[in-house]
């Protein structure tokens, strides 16, 4: 009996190193240009935020407005009354915060039970959440119903929160994800004696990390953006005004003053106060804390989004 020797091809090299091809430096180089493309308007506000309305009258606004061209004026005349700021502040950082968590819970709920087959009814409340994402029923009767059927929450923190709890969009995302979950895993868990909340709360939750990270920034952006709520429902307490309402009162207070400056007096005050930095001021002051949050969950937006919409 003779024995054939083993016969075994030579394993590719791992450790070889790329060729850097002059398509891969072309590709980087166009990614690279148009980085810089998205980030010269961001990087031009900030510039204007500092710049003199003498100077943007002369030259407009330039990465680099020079030593001469600078000025704090714009964030001066905007934390002219820092308590507002501040206070608004807090009452955007509480509704973004806690809001969001509410958000979270409230649709995620809501996908895990539509992701659930043997739901009896299943379609019709699929039809029902997809109806009301196509369709509204307009700004009056919801008004209507927020201030008579809902009227114990106008003029607290309830009415910047609740509005937004529920949304159609985040909750068939949240059961595309569930539908993509293995059933096994539900079914494992009943047999244990686990019940359908702490299957949600034990299994589901701990495996949807891109979903819970997509649905995040999305409400939190949702939150903190939002001042329609502050000017439909917050009537007397103006302590409840959210930071981009405030913001909106000075913006609409700038534009007052510039219809007046027919008055001497208003257009020495207008003089002073750099109306287009004051803008790009504001812009700062609302978008740079928010934006801080995207790198956080970045990594995990397109897969949130993604998964489970083959199975949906």
């Amino acid at each position: 009996m003779t024995v054939s020797p083993r016969i075994s091809a030579a394993p590719a090299s791992t450790g070889a190193k790329r060729r850097f091809s002059v398509g891969t430096f072309f590709i980087y180089l166009f990614i690279g240009a148009f980085a810089l493309m998205c980030l010269y308007p961001f990087a031009l506000v900030i510039a204007g935020s500092f710049t003199t309305k003498a100077y943007s009258t002369l030259h407009g606004f330039t990465l680099w407005p020079g030593v001469d061209g600078l000025t704090l004026a714009a964030y001066k005349s905007l934390f002219v009354n820092m308590t507002f700021i501040v206070n608004g502040y807090k009452v955007t950082l509480f509704t973004t915060i806690f809001g969001t968590l509410l958000s979270l819970f409230t649709n995620s709920m809501m996908g895990f039970v539509l992701s659930r087959k043997q739901l009896k009814g299943r379609r019709v409340i699929n039809f029902y959440v997809l109806f009301t994402m196509l369709f509204s029923g307009g700004m009056v009767p919801w008004y209507i119903i927020c201030i008579r059927y809902l009227g114990w929450m106008v003029d607290t923190i309830w009415a910047l929160i609740i509005p937004m709890l529920a949304g159609p969009w985040n909750i068939f995302l949240f059961r595309n994800y569930f539908n993509s979950v293995p059933d096994a895993l539900y079914e494992s868990a009943r047999i244990d004696g686990a019940g359908d909340f702490r299957i949600y709360a034990s299994i589901y939750i701990r495996v949807s990390t891109p979903v819970l990270a997509t649905v995040t920034l999305f409400t939190a952006l949702g939150f903190w953006n939002d001042w329609w709520l502050g000017l439909m429902l917050i009537k007397d307490h103006t302590e409840l005004y959210p930071l981009q309402m405030l913001l909106r009162n000075i913006i609409s207070n700038l534009q007052f003053l510039q219809t007046m400056e027919s008055s001497a007096q208003v257009q020495m005050m207008m003089a002073s106060i750099p109306s287009d930095s004051v803008r790009m001021a504001l812009v700062i002051v609302t978008t740079g804390p928010i934006l801080l949050l995207y790198p956080f969950v970045q990594r995990y937006f397109v897969k949130g989004i993604m998964v489970g919409a083959v199975k949906g």
